[in-house]
């Protein structure tokens, strides 16, 4: 499998990097990683943002852009959300949290499923909110996504195993299934 790396549409970096320029958008609580960072901030591994609301990956829309932001030459200390909109590109946040190391790690893992492999693969990240999930969708060559791959980011839903290789079908199908196999409970009946 070889990835290819998505090229972000000029106008998504530059309000990233405006971003990281303003002093209204630093000062939000989400970047406050980004305000005692030594050397220079850097947007790097951008991912087309897709929001899969049903249950086909196929449905699955492009809401914008993320990307990793660095310091220097070190780790990943926030992300960036950049949002389409029907006028280009606008900065929508910072975020922080568990979901960017477990990004880095998920973009490790692809690369090393693309070793030795003639697959052309192209990383996404797929947010599926009714799933309180997120994963990294490596999307295949087969119109129909019977080859997409998915790395479930941490923390997890239940039921369903971070940073394992799904194929697509697989993970959507897991993900419909009640936990634990039986019917849904709800809290404070009976």
């Amino acid at each position: 499998m070889t990835l290819q790396t998505p090229q972000p549409p000029p106008s998504a970096l530059r309000a990233v990097l405006a971003a990281l320029d303003d002093e209204s958008a630093l000062s939000k609580p989400a970047a406050a990683a980004l305000r005692h960072t030594p050397g220079p901030l850097l947007p790097a591994h951008p991912l087309a943002v897709y929001v899969l609301e049903g249950s086909a990956l196929g449905t699955a829309r492009r809401t914008g852009w993320r990307f990793l932001i660095k310091h220097g030459t070190g780790g990943v200390v926030a992300a960036a959300e950049v949002a389409e909109t029907a006028g280009g590109h606008a900065f929508s946040h910072f975020a922080a949290g568990p979901y960017l190391d477990s990004t880095v790690q998920a973009l490790r893992q692809a690369w090393q499923l693309a070793q030795g492999s003639r697959t052309i693969r192209l990383p996404r990240l797929l947010s599926m909110p009714g799933h309180y999930a997120t994963a990294l969708w490596l999307n295949g060559s087969a119109p129909d996504g019977g080859d997409d791959l998915l790395i479930p980011l941490s923390p997890a839903p239940l039921g369903v195993t971070a940073h394992r290789i799904y194929h697509a079908a697989e993970l959507l199908a897991a993900l419909e299934r009640p936990p634990l196999g039986g019917t849904a409970v709800l809290l404070g009946q009976g």
